[in-house]
């Protein structure tokens, strides 16, 4: 059987009776950016704070980090999902619960799936930053510790500047998967772009055209991550030897033994 190819079905009006399809997918695009970015921003901090975890002395910290990194990294994406939807509003105290389910499309499924990507994207950067920490050259925290910083200071000062500038192209591939991954939560309901693009092809059948604008979208805007992350690759990339740090980090030279 033929296809029979229709680009003008984008201006037909979408079930809601008010936006067109492609209006709707404009939409749906509009959620998977804000998800996304919220969700990165989320497990960035949240990362880092478990990144550096995973590299101090203390034993407790360190166990605690690792169990934390291992729960979420090896549990399928789409099971958390509907945990943090379904079980998540169960296990809390009824009036809390009930709230939660009751709130406003599309709210009721956006912070679930904030919270189910931003954790679950923790874990990840958490591996990422202890992998660039781990690069550096082990006297880089002694020698700090010895001019007088503090463990905090050490990191915030020494090893942190420097781990983040090691880790940024990693780092732009998670914000790349992050915007991959934020298609799942379109089984809990929350219309992003592959959700629109989804309802498109039940309602109007024309299910190349809706998931070939989808692509094309979600290429359109992970080339956009890509080009403005590499601009801040260049401008951060650690310097060569004998060049300059960059500002505000403090690098330690260790002096070579005779």
């Amino acid at each position: 059987m033929k296809y029979q190819w229709s680009w003008a079905s984008f201006n037909d009006l979408s079930p809601d009776g008010v936006h067109t399809y492609l209006q709707t997918l404009l939409i749906g695009a509009g959620w998977t950016i804000a998800l996304s970015l919220c969700a990165y921003v989320f497990s960035l901090l949240l990362g880092s704070v478990v990144g550096v975890f995973r590299t101090v002395e203390s034993k407790p910290a360190r166990l605690a980090a690792t169990t934390y990194v291992e729960l979420f990294r090896n549990v399928p994406l789409l099971v958390q999902m509907f945990l943090w939807y379904y079980v998540l509003p169960e296990l809390l105290p009824k009036s809390l619960g009930t709230a939660i389910k009751q709130m406003q499309q599309p709210w009721g499924q956006f912070f679930p799936a904030l919270l189910c990507l931003g954790f679950y994207g923790t874990a990840r950067i958490a591996e990422t930053l202890r992998s660039g920490i781990r690069s550096l050259r082990t006297g880089q925290r002694q020698a700090a510790v010895a001019l007088g910083l503090t463990t905090f200071q050490a990191y915030r000062f020494v090893i942190l500047p420097q781990a983040f500038r090691i880790v940024v192209p990693p780092l732009t591939s998670e914000f790349m998967a992050t915007i991959k991954y934020s298609s799942v939560a379109m089984t809990i309901g929350l219309v992003e772009l592959t959700g629109a693009a989804r309802s498109m092809q039940e309602f109007s059948f024309h299910i190349f055209e809706a998931f070939s604008a989808a692509t094309i979208v979600y290429f359109a805007i992970n080339t956009v991550v890509v080009y403005s992350l590499a601009r801040l690759e260049r401008k951060s990339a650690v310097p060569t030897s004998g060049s300059s740090a960059a500002p505000g980090a403090l690098t330690i030279v260790e002096a070579e033994q005779p």
